[in-house]
């Protein structure tokens, strides 16, 4: 037993108290002594004891009535009472217990009995001061962690729920029964599958804990998300009998957007939920969404690094919301607007309560110019552009996803290269979107069909009336459509990355074809087959390695293929391009500048890139004659590519005349309507056999 034990022994007879008292210290015990009933309820007043030995037979004043005393303040468990008597039963025991005494022990005290009654009662004294104890650090740990507890009793089906637990849901304690369904009857329906599958899997897998994030209706009929975790009890047999828990308020942390601190899609799409309710409650209620995206964060990102990224991203939120409320305090008494991040460079607002769409158009406008100052990032200077889309719920939605499709649909159309930075939706947009969507589909299936053909259009020698080579140009064979011409979907092809499959295809088709008129017509086969290459395929570190295994494969050499290249094609990445038209170089491939004279930077790709054939635009052939400066410009490009070494194919070259001033500018080559359209294999074949246009200046018909 501990020395820190104190115990008070209460006698009035002297060698009594001092017996008891000298062997209970050599026990390890502090002892003190009263040698009266007055004396030691003043010692008790002053002092703290574990436990008191009290006589019943006192002068003055009776040992019974020292112990009323002390119950009156005193629990049993809070200070212990053995009574020692001279006799071993009687109405004064019966009476002892009958007040509150823990126990009794007999004159002459059989000290082993005495310690062994005096030791059980310490240890019971300190069990429950542990008991509580723990009880108080486990309430204040449950009260810190802001937990509601559940305890669930799956013999019986009743569940004890906690006051925090019954806080978190809004709810009075009068108003919440014992059965599970408080819990599962509030579980939003979208969640309630997953919760009772996840309980279901932790009470019989027999292992583990069963944690699950839902949602759950509070008491004004909003829902919150928590966390909800347990663990079940079981038998000797291992069968769950009861099943504890906690649950935690995580609405904080899951409906805000990490980074910035706004509003993230759970809580956005819940509160447009809440206005669509509305609309349909109040036929005078509308609300418009605005989807905003930046237009230089991946600029930043790659030259200032993600960090900076970020803070633009922080930066930008607070301006949008400073502007929000600065709009709000001139049009409304309440706020009326809901500041979202969904997520990457995308900014969404609600605007509520809508009376006229030039408001919302007026707000958007005012975002707009609120980015226009520059952000302070990392000490340099930063400036963002943002575009918007808008969505107004007059056009009539059901649910969030919808309205904020159409937002986004019309934020898609301002990116696309609409001449102003915000759009509202309409219908139309939509039906543009669907029909794109259904291109793009039917396109995946006719890349898995082969569903595509390659027709090809001459370029003829202007000196000689020779084809000197095709260019290569695809068609879609649609099912229900036909033969539809590449303007319709190659830029869906090239957004959604099928172009790269599209151009394998492409290079492997013209490449056979080119080697086999090369067999068949030996010498007066053209020279060189032309294959556009697409952006995406620009890029793409492996595409001289295909196009050298396509080479093996049809055995056409190099020299006959020749790649046709825009502008658009590299002028984000000039260094990547130089290194990849220097492989095609060294593999034999020459290749070709498209639609010249059409980019801003044409003049310096000339020297830089080393190109082989400047191909001219038809907007400057098509200028070429009365009023034009057509002439000029092509007068222009025909020297300075010949100044570098290069030779020149005018495009879109429609008529006799144009095609006679062509050459008389000293152009080489020329392909067009005037000579022919694209057209299909056996059709090409039998333009190399026959050459039509060996005496061009009496043109033949168009074919």
């Amino acid at each position: 037993m501990s020395d820190t034990a104190s115990l008070l022994v209460v006698d009035d007879h002297e060698l009594n108290r001092d017996a008891l008292s000298r062997r209970l210290r050599q026990r390890g015990y502090y002892v003190e002594l009263a040698e009266d009933g007055e004396q030691a309820l003043t010692m008790i007043a002053r002092g703290t004891f574990d436990l008191i030995l009290l006589d019943i037979e006192m002068p003055t004043m009776s040992g019974l009535e020292v112990l009323k005393r002390v119950r009156a303040q005193y629990s049993q468990t809070a200070l212990p009472v053995i009574m020692v008597t001279a006799r071993s039963e009687g109405q004064d025991i019966v009476e002892a217990l009958e007040l509150g005494a823990n126990d009794y022990v007999t004159k002459p005290i059989d000290f082993p009995v005495a310690l062994a009654r005096i030791n059980t009662h310490l240890a019971h004294k300190r069990a429950v001061s542990d008991l509580k104890a723990s009880e108080e650090r486990y309430d204040l740990a449950i009260r810190g962690a802001n937990d509601g507890i559940w305890d669930w009793d799956l013999l019986t089906q009743e569940v004890h729920w906690s006051p925090r637990w019954k806080t978190i849901l809004g709810l009075e304690a009068a108003t919440v029964s014992d059965h599970p369904n408080e819990w599962f009857l509030r579980v939003h329906p979208d969640d309630i599958g997953r919760v009772q599958q996840s309980l279901e899997e932790h009470l019989t897998s027999g292992t583990g804990h069963y944690e699950c994030e839902h949602r759950i209706r509070f008491r004004d009929d909003s829902y919150r998300w928590v966390l909800c975790r347990g663990a079940a009890v079981r038998n000797e047999s291992g069968i769950a009998t009861r099943l504890v828990g906690s649950l935690t308020d995580i609405t904080q942390a899951k409906l805000a957007d990490a980074l910035t601190g706004l509003p993230n899609r759970f809580l956005f799409l819940d509160v447009v939920e809440r206005a669509i309710k509305r609309t349909e409650r109040r036929k005078d209620y509308a609300f418009a969404i605005l989807v905003l995206a930046l237009d230089r964060l991946r600029v930043i990102h790659a030259s200032l690094g993600p960090q900076a990224a970020d803070q633009l991203l922080v930066d930008v939120a607070r301006r949008l919301h400073a502007c929000l409320r600065a709009t709000d305090v001139l049009t409304r008494d309440e706020p009326g607007f809901t500041l979202a991040r969904l997520g990457g460079d995308e900014f969404n607002v609600l605007i509520d309560d809508v009376a006229d769409v030039n408001h919302v158009v007026a707000v958007s406008e005012r975002l707009c110019r609120a980015l226009e100052a520059p952000f302070e990032i990392n000490g340099q200077q930063v400036f963002a552009s943002a575009r918007v889309g808008i969505a107004v719920s007059t056009t009539g939605y059901r649910s969030a996803d919808e309205i904020l499709r159409d937002a986004t649909t019309a934020l898609a159309r301002v990116q696309s290269g609409a001449s102003k930075p915000i759009e509202i939706f309409d219908i139309a947009m939509r039906q543009r979107a669907m029909s794109r969507l259904s291109l793009e589909t039917d396109l995946r299936h006719a890349i898995e069909e082969r569903a595509f053909e390659l027709h090809y259009q001459p370029i003829v020698s202007l000196d000689s009336g020779r084809i000197e080579g095709f260019e290569a140009l695809l068609r879609w064979r649609h099912p229900q459509r036909g033969l539809i011409q590449p303007a319709e979907f190659i830029q869906i092809a090239e957004d959604t990355g099928m172009i790269i499959e599209i151009g394998r295809f492409t290079l492997a088709e013209s490449c056979k074809q080119m080697a086999s008129w090369l067999a068949d017509f030996g010498a007066a086969a053209p020279h060189v087959m032309c294959a556009n290459v697409s952006t995406k395929e620009l890029s793409n570190t492996g595409l001289m390695t295909e196009i050298a295994a396509t080479l093996r494969a049809t055995g056409l050499t190099p020299e006959n293929l020749k790649l046709e290249i825009t502008e658009s094609a590299f002028i984000n990445d000039l260094s990547a391009v130089q290194v990849t038209l220097h492989d095609a170089r060294a593999l034999g491939v020459t290749w070709s500048l498209d639609d010249f004279g059409t980019g801003y930077s044409s003049l310096s790709f000339l020297h830089r890139l080393k190109v082989d054939t400047v191909k001219v635009d038809q907007s400057f052939v098509k200028a070429m004659g009365a009023g034009g400066n057509g002439s000029d410009m092509v007068r222009a490009i025909v020297g300075l590519a010949h100044t570098l070494g290069m030779e020149v194919v005018a495009e879109g070259v429609e008529t006799a005349e144009q095609a006679s001033e062509l050459l008389a500018l000293g152009c080489e080559y020329a392909q067009g309507f005037h000579f022919s359209r694209a057209v299909d294999t056996a059709a090409a074949a039998r333009l190399i056999e026959s050459q039509p246009w060996q005496s061009w200046r009496k043109p033949a018909a168009v074919q």
